[in-house]
């Protein structure tokens, strides 16, 4: 971790973000709005791990979105890769060392509500973590006893739906479930998380929010709608579907991060 530290350090000449974004598959675009980038492929960083999965850049592109230093990690590695619930600890652990404090994740994820159709946004106010994993699994320390009352920070949230209403920008809130993929859910299985409270289903995010809460971090998180769940509409799930779904919500969450991070925080220091 701390090699990976000496080579952000060293490559951010003295930028100091303390916001940092995850983006999940296809949600590159918001790349774009990021100015006098400093890019570092994954692998350039010492233990930073490469995505498998189409979709998923592998880079860290650091920047300003207005005139807020931010650092966004292009593409993840899901649990599903390699069975580690905890692959993103070490990519976590060097933003945090770097000083990053609010942590923006976002992802795609299947809709589990006729109201949230695919292209829509999903603020994520809770999570139900179903994988039967989890990344603090094998810390030895009794810092892995982290409280997730508070996992989503409602300051976040709060400056996520005002950049929302500021841009017009519709966007739903919910809860998200996590399950392990690779695999797509069956319709049973849509039906059981219906009947628990999900509002969308995905394969990512909660291992992070977990890590993030660990180290201290703030989190605000956030999905792109690709589909609607199994057998909600009688058709077959796909990566392609995703793939090609997401840019469409992906720009409308795009507007929302930029407009939110142009403007100025002054109260949460």
């Amino acid at each position: 971790m701390s090699a990976a530290i000496g080579v952000l350090t060293d490559r951010l000449r003295g930028m100091m973000p303390r916001h940092a974004i995850v983006l999940g598959s296809g949600l590159g675009s918001l790349v774009e709005t990021v100015t006098d980038q400093v890019r570092i492929a994954y692998g350039e960083l010492p233990g930073f791990p490469e995505s498998g999965v189409s979709g998923h850049a592998g880079e860290v592109v650091a920047g300003f979105i207005g005139k807020t230093p931010v650092i966004v990690l292009s593409g993840r590695v899901h649990y599903y890769e390699h069975g580690r619930a905890d692959a993103m600890r070490l990519p976590l652990e060097a933003l945090q060392g770097i000083g990053v404090t609010d942590l923006l994740l976002t992802n795609s994820a299947g809709s589990l509500r006729q109201d949230m159709p695919p292209g829509s946004v999903m603020r994520i106010s809770d999570h139900i973590n179903f994988s039967g994993s989890n990344p603090l699994i094998g810390e030895p320390s009794d810092r892995r006893f982290v409280g997730m009352t508070n996992a989503y920070d409602a300051h976040l949230a709060a400056r996520l739906e005002a950049a929302a209403a500021a841009t017009g920008t519709e966007m739903h809130e919910g809860v998200y479930m996590w399950f392990s993929g690779p695999s797509f859910e069956t319709p049973a299985e849509i039906r059981m998380a219906r009947a628990m409270g999900a509002d969308a289903v995905g394969m990512s995010t909660v291992p992070e929010v977990i890590l993030a809460r660990f180290l201290g971090m703030n989190v605000a998180a956030a999905s792109v709608i690709t589909n609607y769940g199994a057998g909600m509409t009688g058709g077959e799930l796909s990566h392609q579907e995703t793939k090609d779904m997401a840019p469409v919500g992906g720009k409308r969450l795009a507007a929302i991060l930029t407009a939110m991070l142009s403007e100025p925080d002054m109260s949460h220091d």
